[in-house]
């Protein structure tokens, strides 16, 4: 069945594919892409109808399958596998994170499959498992820049709601002068999330770390924070 399934959505994303489409979304990506040009709200209902196909097979068999969407590196089949996972989050055990980690390891090759699959499904097993946030600030170490970003983006939906602020600000300071720019809109970002219940917490680490923070980061960061504050942290000290 395994192997119906994917060539069954692989024909269907075939089907749907548009030559203007596939193109018009290179330009979203400085790196590399694989895409079959299909827009977002199709690939997001044809996951949800072939997941009612899956579902009964158990997760253990659903994350065999997200693992073969990844391998291919189509971001369509990665936004499939995201969403998959994402939906069997109340499953979700602490096993499970050795199999999240060599997915953005291994497979993830953009910031949307990054992002799309940290926001949420990472996300959602750090909010489960508090304890994994030393395993986020390892990612923060690593050489592979997806983990690095991941690290960050995991925590911007907790960030909002006020949650994790300490580790945040570790990971913060872990990525601070990394020299890709992904890493840096990640980070920031990641800070930007956190003003919404802390402003004042992180204007504060912004104006102690704004001589060694790239610029990119530090505008992330300081976007939705009122404009006084703004402009205090973005004059050069």
């Amino acid at each position: 069945m395994d192997n119906d399934i994917l060539l069954k959505i692989r024909l269907e994303l075939q089907h749907l594919a548009d030559p203007e489409i596939q193109k018009g979304q290179f330009h979203y990506f400085k790196e590399e892409i694989h895409n079959y040009g299909v827009k977002n709200p199709a690939v997001s209902k044809l996951a949800g109808e072939y997941f009612k196909v899956v579902n009964d097979s158990g997760k253990n068999i659903i994350f065999v399958l997200c693992e073969e969407l990844f391998k291919s590196g189509y971001i369509e089949e990665s936004f499939i596998a995201c969403e998959w996972a994402y939906r069997l989050r109340r499953e979700f055990v602490p096993e499970d994170f050795k199999i999240f980690e060599k997915w953005v390891n291994e497979y993830f090759g953009n910031w949307a499959t990054c992002d799309t699959f940290c926001n949420h499904t990472v996300g959602s097993f750090i909010e489960m498992y508090p304890q994994f946030l030393s395993n986020l600030k390892q990612w923060a170490k690593s050489e592979n820049r997806w983990l690095r970003r991941g690290a960050a983006v995991t925590l911007i939906i907790p960030a909002g709601n006020g949650k994790f602020l300490p580790d945040i600000f570790e990971i913060a300071g872990i990525l601070l002068t990394d020299k890709d720019d992904l890493v840096q809109k990640g980070y920031g970002w990641m800070l930007k999330s956190a003003s919404k219940q802390h402003t004042q917490e992180v204007f504060d680490y912004v104006m102690r770390n704004k001589r060694i923070m790239p610029r990119t980061a530090l505008r992330y960061a300081i976007e939705k924070m009122p404009e006084a504050m703004r402009q205090q942290a973005i004059v050069k000290g």
